[in-house]
This record gives structure tokens, C-alpha cells and sequence, in this order.
């Protein structure tokens, strides 16, 4: 079965060999005139990368689109690109979550992962666990702050953008592996970073991108990232695996995807463009201004990978009483 750690080191080759991962571009003239990119969330990190990598992409189409269609945890603009016309001019700009997360979550889904045919993704980028004033200044670790929390269990919560989520459960496994009652209390957009810092929460489990200006001013402090190596962001501070904790190593990667039904010509041509794309210095600077990583991953692994994370997180849902909702 194929890793994580496997995925990393094909991506890393990706970025290092052209010639391995491009797919030759077959079609001199651009494939279509528009093509329209939907992000199921409000206007922000997904829509900035995704206007940062098809502003790259001209060999492709000759106009991008990207439309923001949020709600339902970004599930309405899957359904979209589902049912659109399978030729190209329509894709999902999204995170894995939505394919290998979303149909251990909700009662019902009105589409599924063979809905889709991946393309590629383009970026990923680890977890924070950060913490806030109302934990005290000599708890510098991760080893520290566990101890804390079983010290002081009616102070140990943890904020995330929402129930549900991959966030959520990385906290939550936390608190089932240390031994400590880790109570979640779930936000809609930034609040849990504005409580993190007024002290109403003591930890929060985001993004680095959502934390990244506030660890850097001193105001929330950074105690472990879930990447499989530490991230150039935040170089002082140590993953998980180094704090003690490997399985709660994870990457939120971002991906492009097509209709099903999509051509292969056409999806070799779009993964070709996507990849091209990511390769250029406009791209990466974007990216390292978004405080995420430029990463590439083979059609072929990028499918391993989504039905191997599938079953990983089928199984941390199960474990830990999760009911799904609709």
C-alpha cells in the first residue's frame, strides 16, 4: 500500500525531473476558450491558489474563471462539477478532504470519489497545534502541554474552523492518545484564532497559514506541526512524529479535479498545464506568500494516495464515535 512518506519522496522527484512527471503537450492552441474553476468555500486561501496556478496555465485555456460556491463544507461545488459537462472547461480546485473525509462524515452524499477523476494536486501544507495566554509560559512542548492539560482538564479545549473536519480529529486523537479529555470546540471562519489569543480557548488546531502572523508576533505560541518533516515556515518547531506522537502526521493537500467521464487526452493535456505551472518562480513565490508547499504528485500515486487516506481516516472516524451528520 502506497505512504504517505511514499507520495513525499514521488513528489520531491516530480519537483527535481521534468521529464518523469510532464506529460508531453500534445495540443499547440489552447484547449478551450474558458475554462471555470469552483471553490466550495468563501473568497481566501483555495481561490488565491487556484488564480495563482491557472494564471500560469494560457497553453490550456485562453480565459480562467474561478467562482466561489461556498457552503455545505464545500460539498455544493463538488456536486456542481460533478454534473457538468465532462470536456474540460469545468473542475474542482479543492482539498483531499472532500474525497477521501467527506463519505465518513455525512449520512449522504450526493456524489463520490469515482465522480471525479483526479488531475494533480499543486500544494499542501501541515497542521499547527498552537497555544494561547491562557496557558502558561512554561509549557514549551508538546510533552509540556499535555501534562498541563491533564493537570488542568477543565481548561484543556481546542478550537477548529468546524465540527467534523480533519482538524477536529486531530485533536481529538491527541487527547485519546495522551490520555486526556480534550474538549473541541468548533468555529465558523477565523474565531478560534481571535479566542485563542483573548485567552477563551487554550489551543487551536489550524492551518499554518491561519496562524502563521500570530506565532511570528509572539501573541499564540507553536508547539508542533503534522508534517513528516518540519515545515520552512516554521523551522524551530518540531512534528509530531519528533514530539512523540507519529500517528498524527498528516498534509492537507489541495488538488485539482474533472468530471469523470473527462477524455484522458484532455486530462493528460490538464495535468501537463497544472504541472508546468507549478514549476514556474511566479508560482512558488505565490505559494510561499500563501504559507503553503508546492507539491506534485503522479496521477497514478495521487489515486494510491486518495484511496489509502480514505481507509486511514475511515478507521479514525470509527475510533472515535463520530456519528455522522447530514
Amino acid at each position: 500500500m502506497i505512504t504517505r512518506r511514499d507520495v513525499l519522496a514521488a513528489s520531491a522527484a516530480c519537483v527535481a525531473s521534468s521529464a518523469s512527471c510532464l506529460v508531453p503537450r500534445a495540443l499547440a492552441q489552447p484547449l478551450a476558450k474558458t475554462a471555470h474553476i469552483l471553490t466550495g468555500f468563501s473568497p481566501g486561501l483555495q481561490d488565491a491558489m487556484a488564480r495563482l496556478v491557472v494564471g500560469q496555465m494560457s497553453d490550456y485555456a485562453e480565459t480562467f474563471v474561478v467562482e466561489n460556491r461556498p457552503g455545505a463544507g464545500g460539498r455544493i461545488a463538488a456536486e456542481a462539477v460533478k454534473n457538468a459537462d465532462a470536456d474540460g472547461s469545468t473542475m474542482l480546485f479543492a482539498p483531499l478532504g472532500f474525497m477521501m473525509f467527506f463519505p465518513h462524515v455525512y449520512k449522504t452524499l450526493r456524489y463520490q470519489p469515482r465522480d471525479f477523476t483526479p488531475v494533480s494536486t499543486v500544494a499542501s501544507t501541515p497542521t499547527l497545534l498552537t497555544v494561547g495566554p491562557t496557558v502558561p509560559a512554561d509549557v514549551k512542548t508538546l510533552a509540556d502541554f499535555v501534562a498541563w492539560c491533564r493537570a488542568n482538564p477543565k481548561l484543556a479545549t481546542f478550537g477548529t474552523p468546524g465540527a467534523g473536519t480533519t482538524l477536529h480529529f486531530l485533536g481529538t486523537m491527541l487527547g485519546r492518545i495522551a490520555g486526556f479529555d480534550f474538549l473541541h470546540v468548533p468555529y465558523q471562519g477565523g474565531g478560534a484564532i481571535q479566542d485563542l489569543v483573548k485567552g477563551v480557548i487554550a489551543a487551536t488546531v489550524m492551518p499554518i497559514g491561519s496562524a502563521l502572523g500570530l506565532v511570528q508576533s509572539g501573541d499564540i505560541r507553536a508547539l508542533a506541526t503534522t508534517g513528516p518533516r518540519r515545515s520552512s515556515f516554521v523551522p524551530a518547531v518540531p512534528t509530531v512524529r519528533e514530539a512523540g506522537y507519529p500517528s498524527l502526521e498528516d498534509l492537507t493537500w489541495f488538488a485539482f479535479f474533472v468530471p469523470a467521464k473527462t477524455p484522458a487526452p484532455i486530462v493528460d493535456k490538464l495535468n501537463a498545464a497544472i504541472h508546468a505551472a507549478v514549476r514556474t518562480d511566479e508560482v512558488r513565490a505565490g505559494m510561499a506568500k500563501l504559507a503553503v508547499e508546492p507539491d506534485v504528485i503522479a496521477m497514478n500515486d495521487f489515486a494510491r494516495l486518495i484511496a489509502s487516506e480514505s481507509d486511514r481516516w475511515k478507521a479514525i472516524v470509527q475510533e472515535t464515535g463520530f456519528v455522522p451528520t447530514d
